[in-house]
């Protein structure tokens, strides 16, 4: 049958009549419980999250859970399928269905391929790390290129081509695991091996694609380049892995990636080491990258990327290393501006708008849509989808933030989506979700000071005290960041241990005779101590210094008792996180 496949020995089906044919005859099924077969089949022996399933099938329109569990119930039907003792399709729960019957096409590899571009189903493909085959001292390098090779594949058409983010796959750099092994992890079809090595004053990069289900290698080819031709090179690269996968792209498409270009050498290897640097998020590598980003816009003030990580770097700078916002406010939303003027349809520039709306304006519904707009431009950049799971928790739309965030998890195995993921959680009110989440970042990464950090706070919310301290002792690698000292404040208030709660309090004063100390920390001890008044004094001294930290008023349920005071009320207005025009900060929208 033209089109259709077999699942298992006994079942046909023909998508495009919505029907299945088994030993109990033709049933008819409806389309949208089709598509959701078509996409379990498409990636049969692999978890599809509920999230993905969703997004798929019912791009356009908002549909909870209950709609995706009576189209599985439905196929449970047809199939004569147990949930218990499954046959067919296997329940994971908190993720999402695999099927686990044998899927066989009847046209040779054409059918489901079909069906699923009329469903909008994705190749998936994951770079691995290339090799510097030259040795270590320019590791920036090819993690740049491995990371700009994953963002210029994922933007040439977000619809069908699904990248797996580069941290998931740097855990197998020097690896001795089969390809196989890898793809399996991954669950990914396709894997692009690489290697960079330095000859005579070039570069010479050599790539291959390889199809996992048989480790068949499809394709080959060396590029040679000159250091500062990199993002050329990679436009090239990025244009023949897709054909290989046999992808239809258009001119349109392919001129999508030239903002992402400089025909500056330094200026390319500058955004590199500031790209290498701003993932590391110390205080220490953020001051570095900002160097390296500001030194790439000089050399060329059209380097869109260079611009967007700058104004990344920026607005991150008052959560993650302490700094006064007035003091990177305007130069966030400057670079945030050139960014969207040198390249307003990169996922980059777009994602960079909405961390400054979001962080620095106190405008939330804009970095909604600036967020929506990256995951649009770019379907696989984990970071606007990680982001948008925020700006949506704290906007109170929990179950969006979390579909948001488990689309980042299942494109990213990186230890911040976790982490980030126990963060909506707990502003969900759902503790016990909160701490595996918080869990699994420490357990991917534990010198990843945010997980450490997440899950202190999950276990000071279900009233484990004494591990919500010994996790903020592994979360000292933070370099001092206010949020670690004032949690630490606020529990001891709390379980009354009043006299060490008030060492932090004098603590935190003695450190903001040196540098800047987030008023919001000040207020979180003394409301952990039960002083309201003083709790106010210092949020409006937060209010006044436009401290980031505001922003967890909102849904942080370390807040709850003071939410029915008007005091809290009128301060949540003056706020104004909800407002739908700008009145001030950078423009470019």
């Amino acid at each position: 049958m033209q089109n259709g496949f077999h699942v298992g020995a006994s079942h046909q089906i023909d998508p495009s009549l919505n029907s299945v044919t088994g030993p109990a005859g033709t049933l008819r099924i409806e389309p949208k419980v089709m598509q959701v077969l078509v996409l379990l089949a498409a990636h049969a022996g692999q978890v599809v999250a509920k999230e993905r399933l969703i997004q798929t099938v019912w791009p356009d329109t908002f549909v909870t859970d209950d709609v995706l569990t009576r189209a599985i119930s439905e196929l449970r039907r047809v199939f004569g399928d147990d949930a218990r003792e499954s046959r067919f399709i296997q329940t994971i729960p908190k993720s999402g269905y695999r099927l686990i019957a044998r899927v066989s096409s009847s046209g040779a590899d054409q059918g489901i391929a079909a069906q699923g571009q009329a469903v909008h189903l994705g190749t998936t493909i994951a770079v691995l790390p290339f090799e510097h085959l030259g040795g270590p001292e320019r590791v920036y390098l090819t993690d740049g290129l491995t990371e700009e090779t994953s963002a210029s594949l994922g933007q040439i058409d977000p619809g069908h081509l699904i990248v797996k983010g580069r941290t998931s796959t740097k855990r197998y750099k020097g690896t001795s695991k089969s390809l196989a092994e890898i793809g399996q992890e991954l669950g990914v079809e396709y894997l692009v091996e690489g290697s960079v090595q330095a000859e005579s004053g070039r570069l010479r990069v050599t790539s291959k694609l390889i199809r996992v289900r048989d480790q068949a290698q499809i394709w080959a080819e060396s590029f040679d380049s000159e250091p500062g031709s990199m993002l050329e090179l990679q436009r090239e690269l990025s244009a023949a892995i897709a054909r290989q996968v046999r992808l239809r792209l258009s001119p349109e498409r392919l001129g999508t990636l030239a903002p992402r270009h400089t025909r500056n050498a330094e200026a390319y290897d500058l955004y590199l080491r500031g790209r290498h640097l701003w993932n590391q998020l110390t205080p220490e590598t953020n001051r570095s990258a900002v160097a390296f980003y500001e030194q790439a816009t000089q050399l060329d003030p059209e380097f869109a990327l260079a611009w967007a990580g700058l104004a990344d770097a920026y607005s991150a700078s008052p959560i993650n290393s302490d700094v006064r916002p007035s003091e990177v406010a305007t130069k966030a939303g400057r670079a945030a501006a050139h960014a969207f003027a040198s390249g307003a349809d990169l996922a980059e520039t777009q994602t960079a708008l909405g961390t400054v709306s979001y962080w620095l304006d106190w405008d939330w519904p804009a970095a909604e849509t600036a967020y929506r707009r990256a995951t649009e431009l770019d379907s696989s950049y984990s970071q606007a989808h990680r982001l948008l799971g925020v700006v949506l928790s704290a906007m109170g739309q929990h179950e969006k933030a979390r579909r948001a965030m488990s689309r980042a998890r299942e494109l990213d195995l990186y230890a911040m989506q976790y982490a980030l993921s126990a963060h909506v959680e707990l502003l969900a009110h759902d503790y016990p979700s909160a701490l595996e989440f918080a869990t699994q970042a420490t357990a991917l990464d534990p010198s990843f000071w945010i997980g450490w950090f997440r899950l202190a706070q999950t276990y000071e919310r279900l009233g484990k005290d004494e591990r919500a301290l010994e996790a903020l002792k592994r979360a000292e690698v933070s370099g001092g960041n206010s949020k670690m000292v004032s949690l630490r404040g606020y529990i001891l208030a709390k379980v009354g241990r009043t006299n060490e709660a008030e060492e932090v309090l004098r603590t935190l004063k003695s450190i903001a005779r040196g540098r800047y100390v987030p008023p919001y920390a000040m207020a979180l001890v003394h409301a952990g101590l039960g002083q309201r008044d003083l709790t106010f004094e210092w949020l409006n001294r937060a209010y006044d210094a436009r401290d980031v930290h505001l922003t967890f008023l909102a849904q942080d349920p370390k807040w709850d008792d003071f939410r029915n005071d008007a005091r809290f009320r009128e301060l949540i207005e003056r706020c104004e996180f909800m407002r739908t025009a700008r009145t001030g900060g950078h423009t470019g929208r």
